[in-house]
Protein backbone atom coordinates (compact mmCIF):
# COMPACT_ATOMS: atom_id res chain seq x y z
CA UNK A 1 0.00 0.00 0.00
CA UNK A 2 1.58 3.55 -1.12
CA UNK A 3 1.50 6.06 1.69
CA UNK A 4 1.25 9.85 1.67
CA UNK A 5 3.86 11.97 2.78
CA UNK A 6 2.11 12.59 5.96
CA UNK A 7 1.78 9.14 7.03
CA UNK A 8 5.26 8.68 6.24
CA UNK A 9 6.50 11.44 8.34
CA UNK A 10 4.49 9.98 11.48
CA UNK A 11 6.23 6.61 11.29
CA UNK A 12 9.52 8.27 10.71
CA UNK A 13 8.79 10.75 13.97
CA UNK A 14 7.55 7.66 15.86
CA UNK A 15 10.56 5.88 15.19
CA UNK A 16 13.02 8.30 16.38
CA UNK A 17 10.73 9.31 19.27
CA UNK A 18 10.04 5.27 20.09
CA UNK A 19 8.90 4.63 22.66
CA UNK A 20 6.26 7.83 22.12
CA UNK A 21 3.29 9.00 24.54
CA UNK A 22 0.81 11.19 22.47
CA UNK A 23 2.01 14.50 23.89
CA UNK A 24 5.28 14.01 22.74
CA UNK A 25 3.98 12.83 18.99
CA UNK A 26 1.79 16.01 19.69
CA UNK A 27 5.01 18.20 20.17
CA UNK A 28 7.27 16.60 17.43
CA UNK A 29 4.49 16.75 14.65
CA UNK A 30 2.51 20.07 15.77
CA UNK A 31 -1.07 18.55 15.41
CA UNK A 32 -3.71 18.23 17.76
CA UNK A 33 -4.10 14.86 20.20
CA UNK A 34 -6.93 13.94 18.46
CA UNK A 35 -5.05 13.73 14.99
CA UNK A 36 -2.34 12.20 16.47
CA UNK A 37 -4.98 9.55 18.35
CA UNK A 38 -6.65 8.57 14.76
CA UNK A 39 -3.36 7.93 12.68
CA UNK A 40 -2.59 6.02 15.89
CA UNK A 41 -5.47 3.75 15.86
CA UNK A 42 -5.72 2.95 12.07
CA UNK A 43 -1.61 1.83 12.49
CA UNK A 44 -2.70 0.14 14.98
CA UNK A 45 -5.71 -1.26 13.25
CA UNK A 46 -3.04 -2.21 10.27
CA UNK A 47 -0.70 -4.15 12.20
CA UNK A 48 2.16 -1.04 12.29
CA UNK A 49 2.32 0.51 15.65
CA UNK A 50 1.58 -1.53 19.23
CA UNK A 51 0.73 0.58 22.19
CA UNK A 52 2.16 -0.66 25.96
CA UNK A 53 1.76 0.47 29.20
CA UNK A 54 4.14 2.15 30.60
CA UNK A 55 4.69 3.07 34.54
CA UNK A 56 6.41 6.14 35.60
CA UNK A 57 8.16 7.29 38.61
CA UNK A 58 4.95 9.46 39.74
CA UNK A 59 1.51 9.21 38.42
CA UNK A 60 -0.54 6.74 37.10
CA UNK A 61 1.08 4.33 34.35
CA UNK A 62 0.97 6.27 30.77
CA UNK A 63 0.35 4.62 27.66
CA UNK A 64 3.20 4.74 24.76
CA UNK A 65 3.56 3.73 21.53
CA UNK A 66 6.45 2.15 18.74
CA UNK A 67 6.58 0.77 15.09
CA UNK A 68 6.16 -3.22 15.05
CA UNK A 69 7.94 -5.17 13.00
CA UNK A 70 5.52 -5.00 10.01
CA UNK A 71 6.16 -0.71 10.85
CA UNK A 72 9.86 -0.89 10.47
CA UNK A 73 9.15 -2.88 6.99
CA UNK A 74 6.44 -0.56 6.06
CA UNK A 75 8.15 2.65 6.62
CA UNK A 76 11.78 1.57 4.97
CA UNK A 77 11.48 -0.95 2.58
CA UNK A 78 8.84 0.16 -0.63
CA UNK A 79 10.66 -2.91 -2.55
CA UNK A 80 11.94 -5.18 0.16
CA UNK A 81 10.79 -8.28 -1.81
CA UNK A 82 12.29 -7.46 -5.00
CA UNK A 83 15.39 -6.11 -3.48
CA UNK A 84 15.86 -9.60 -1.54
CA UNK A 85 15.15 -11.54 -4.69
CA UNK A 86 18.25 -9.45 -6.54
CA UNK A 87 21.11 -9.61 -3.42
CA UNK A 88 19.54 -13.89 -2.80
CA UNK A 89 20.95 -14.29 -6.90
CA UNK A 90 24.03 -11.75 -5.90
CA UNK A 91 25.47 -14.00 -3.38
CA UNK A 92 24.51 -17.62 -5.12
CA UNK A 93 26.83 -16.63 -7.32
CA UNK A 94 29.39 -19.22 -7.19
CA UNK A 95 32.78 -17.42 -8.20
CA UNK A 96 34.51 -15.41 -6.07
CA UNK A 97 35.60 -12.97 -8.25
CA UNK A 98 32.42 -12.70 -10.04
CA UNK A 99 30.65 -12.03 -7.19
CA UNK A 100 32.76 -9.31 -5.66
CA UNK A 101 32.79 -8.25 -9.20
CA UNK A 102 29.06 -7.62 -9.00
CA UNK A 103 28.98 -6.24 -5.88
CA UNK A 104 31.56 -3.97 -6.57
CA UNK A 105 29.17 -3.05 -9.17
CA UNK A 106 26.24 -2.24 -6.98
CA UNK A 107 28.11 -0.08 -4.59
CA UNK A 108 29.17 2.21 -6.99
CA UNK A 109 25.73 2.42 -8.34
CA UNK A 110 24.54 3.68 -5.02
CA UNK A 111 27.63 6.19 -4.55
CA UNK A 112 26.91 7.30 -7.58
CA UNK A 113 22.95 7.65 -7.04
CA UNK A 114 23.54 9.43 -3.46
CA UNK A 115 26.63 11.67 -4.93
CA UNK A 116 30.51 11.71 -3.68
CA UNK A 117 30.48 14.05 -0.47
CA UNK A 118 34.18 13.77 -0.28
CA UNK A 119 34.61 17.09 -1.31
CA UNK A 120 33.44 18.89 1.24
CA UNK A 121 35.56 20.97 3.72
CA UNK A 122 35.19 19.20 7.01
CA UNK A 123 33.79 15.67 8.50
CA UNK A 124 31.09 17.82 9.61
CA UNK A 125 30.10 18.88 6.11
CA UNK A 126 30.44 16.09 4.20
CA UNK A 127 28.04 14.67 7.18
CA UNK A 128 25.62 17.39 6.19
CA UNK A 129 25.73 17.04 3.13
CA UNK A 130 25.07 13.30 3.11
CA UNK A 131 22.21 13.23 5.30
CA UNK A 132 20.70 15.97 2.77
CA UNK A 133 21.34 14.16 0.40
CA UNK A 134 19.35 10.84 1.79
CA UNK A 135 16.87 12.87 3.20
CA UNK A 136 15.43 13.68 -0.52
CA UNK A 137 14.99 10.11 -1.49
CA UNK A 138 13.46 9.04 1.90
CA UNK A 139 16.55 8.13 4.01
CA UNK A 140 15.97 9.41 7.85
CA UNK A 141 19.85 9.88 9.01
CA UNK A 142 21.34 12.34 11.47
CA UNK A 143 24.83 12.58 12.52
CA UNK A 144 25.80 13.53 15.81
CA UNK A 145 29.32 15.30 16.82
CA UNK A 146 31.13 13.41 19.35
CA UNK A 147 30.56 14.68 22.97
CA UNK A 148 34.41 15.46 23.43
CA UNK A 149 37.12 16.71 20.49
CA UNK A 150 38.89 13.43 20.00
CA UNK A 151 35.33 11.43 19.73
CA UNK A 152 34.24 10.61 16.51
CA UNK A 153 31.14 11.43 15.01
CA UNK A 154 27.78 9.09 14.80
CA UNK A 155 26.00 8.40 11.95
CA UNK A 156 22.50 7.48 12.82
CA UNK A 157 20.05 5.97 10.42
CA UNK A 158 16.57 5.25 11.80
CA UNK A 159 14.47 3.33 8.92
CA UNK A 160 16.55 1.10 7.42
CA UNK A 161 16.02 0.30 3.98
CA UNK A 162 17.76 -2.85 3.84
CA UNK A 163 15.72 -4.05 7.40
CA UNK A 164 13.97 -7.64 6.04
CA UNK A 165 16.58 -8.16 3.72
CA UNK A 166 19.74 -7.49 6.65
CA UNK A 167 17.14 -10.15 9.53
CA UNK A 168 18.20 -12.28 6.44
CA UNK A 169 21.38 -12.06 5.71
CA UNK A 170 23.10 -9.58 7.57
CA UNK A 171 26.10 -9.07 4.80
CA UNK A 172 23.87 -6.49 3.39
CA UNK A 173 24.91 -3.92 6.42
CA UNK A 174 28.90 -4.33 5.24
CA UNK A 175 27.82 -2.95 1.66
CA UNK A 176 25.64 -0.03 3.12
CA UNK A 177 29.06 0.42 5.87
CA UNK A 178 31.11 0.66 2.64
CA UNK A 179 28.66 3.06 0.43
CA UNK A 180 28.78 5.70 3.44
CA UNK A 181 32.28 5.12 3.44
CA UNK A 182 33.05 5.36 -0.11
CA UNK A 183 30.35 8.60 0.11
CA UNK A 184 32.46 10.38 3.16
CA UNK A 185 35.69 9.42 1.96
CA UNK A 186 37.03 8.00 5.28
CA UNK A 187 36.37 5.12 7.31
CA UNK A 188 33.00 4.07 8.70
CA UNK A 189 32.32 1.29 11.42
CA UNK A 190 28.73 0.11 12.19
CA UNK A 191 28.74 0.04 15.90
CA UNK A 192 25.19 -0.82 16.60
CA UNK A 193 22.83 -2.40 14.34
CA UNK A 194 18.75 -2.70 14.58
CA UNK A 195 19.43 -6.39 14.40
CA UNK A 196 20.38 -6.83 17.92
CA UNK A 197 17.85 -5.14 19.24
CA UNK A 198 18.66 -1.41 19.36
CA UNK A 199 16.24 1.60 17.75
CA UNK A 200 18.54 2.64 14.88
CA UNK A 201 21.42 1.49 13.26
CA UNK A 202 24.71 3.97 14.41
CA UNK A 203 27.70 3.95 12.25
CA UNK A 204 31.09 5.88 13.67
CA UNK A 205 32.63 7.94 11.39
CA UNK A 206 36.25 8.58 10.85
Amino acid sequence: MSRDQSDHEFLSVLQRQSPATVHVLCDAIGVTATAVRQKLMRFQAEGFVAREVTRQERGRPCHTYHLTASGVKELGDDHAEIAAILWRQIMSIKQHEVRQSVLSGVKNALVERFGDCSDGASLASRLQMLTSKMAEQGFDLEFKPGAEASDLPILREYNCPYHELAEEDSSICDLEQSVFSELLGVPVELSSCRLDGHQCCEFQVG
